[in-house]
């Protein structure tokens, strides 16, 4: 490839960076246009984190081999690559001399891997920020040249620049979130909070003015009826702004548990130290089956288990409560279990119950870490 096909490549992949919004599309298509434009047959991209884990975030043109049973021999086993780069010893574009990844794929004959055994890879990074690493790989080729390897480096660039402008563009789309939960929170509490506090004052003093039982009854009902629309207000404005989690989450789960009245054993394994995106996935899901247990358990008291490994994160919330029945051919039931479910697939999880009537009800949640 000369210089002039070159440039029009790298043209074209910058355009496509710089219009796409969505960080997995925006991978396939650079990574498609990479392999139309060069001698490059295949590609994959992997995301590592802080912590050295991979995950195959997108691929292209993987022969069979590579492809079997979901990319099973490209997730896992040693690789050069992957271990220079959780060293940081991964800087530029380099020839890989042998991949364990591709040997294990052609040693288990799962497929054809279309002559491919070796890959150039290179770091996808901005400034100091390191998210991953591109390989790519053409058949029967063991070594790529000077210019391709300096071509695989200036779409790199390309590439981890795109990947920073996305990920500060979601953080401030996050930030306008909690900023708009802020206002509704404070509005929340000081005009319909102060409102009903007013209205059940005013029902105390309505028993102690009357002599009429039946009118101190129907004071009464109007007080008890505000005081659950009170504790109805202060859940959700801890729902649109968490008090208290910048203490940690198990305190603000504890703080939680107290102001629905709640009695609330907490037994911890492992160490509680997690991104803030997952604390507060873990704090919203905690929320939504303390409040299901205390709207419908029938019980005032609940035990959660918070266990952490080195792979996953296991949540457990029980009751010895009323319970309900379970029918997996039907819908989940409307009282907050799909949300619940719905925060834990956000990020990687699941989200399952075991309950029964009259024997309580036990919530399992597991998410990657």
């Amino acid at each position: 490839m000369n210089d002039h096909s070159n440039i029009t490549l790298l043209k074209e992949i910058a355009e496509l960076l710089n219009e796409e919004t969505e960080l997995i599309p925006m991978l396939k298509g650079a990574l498609r246009k990479l392999l139309k434009g060069t001698n490059f047959s295949t590609g994959w991209i992997f995301f590592i984190d802080d912590n050295g884990k991979i995950d195959l975030v997108v691929h292209e043109n993987l022969p069979d081999g590579l492809c079997h049973n979901n990319c099973e021999y490209l997730k896992k086993g040693g690789c050069w690559c992957v271990s220079r780069f959780r060293r940081n010893q991964l800087k530029k574009a380099s020839n890989i001399i042998e991949c364990q990844r591709i040997e294990n794929a052609i040693s288990a004959r799962v497929g054809d891997t279309a002559g491919i055994t070796h890959h150039a890879t290179v770091p996808l990074q901005s400034g100091n920020e390191r998210f991953g690493i591109l390989n790519v790989a053409t058949p029967y080729t063991v070594e790529f040249t000077e210019e391709e390897l300096e071509l695989l480096e200036s779409v790199a660039f390309q590439i981890g620049s795109a990947i920073k402008r996305i990920y500060l563009t979601q953080q401030e789309k996050e930030m306008a979130l909690v900023r708009e939960r802020n206002r509704l929170a404070r509005d929340l509490h000081d005009s319909v909070n102060q409102l009903l506090f007013s209205v059940t004052l005013t029902a105390r003093a309505g028993v102690e003015m009357t002599d009429q039982e039946e009118i101190k009854e129907t004071f009464r009902e109007i007080q008890n009826l505000t005081q659950s629309a009170l504790t109805e207000m202060r859940a959700l404005i801890w729902q649109l702004r968490p008090q208290g989690l910048e203490s940690g989450l198990i305190d603000a789960i504890k703080a939680y548990a107290e102001m629905l009245k709640l009695k609330l054993t907490i037994n911890v394994s492992g160490v509680i130290q997690f991104p803030s995106r997952v604390e507060e996935a873990l704090f919203r899901i905690t929320q939504e089956a303390l409040n299901n247990i205390r709207k419908h358990a029938g019980v005032q008291e609940a035990t959660i288990y918070l266990t952490v490994t080195q792979t996953d994160i296991l949540l457990v919330i029980k009751d010895e409560g009323r319970g309900f029945k379970i029918d997996q051919n039907t819908k989940i039931p409307s009282i907050g279990l799909q949300s619940i479910r719905d925060r834990a697939a956000a990020l990687g999880g699941t989200a399952e119950w075991v309950s029964e009537i009259g024997k309580g009800t036990e919530l399992f949640v597991r998410l990657p870490y």
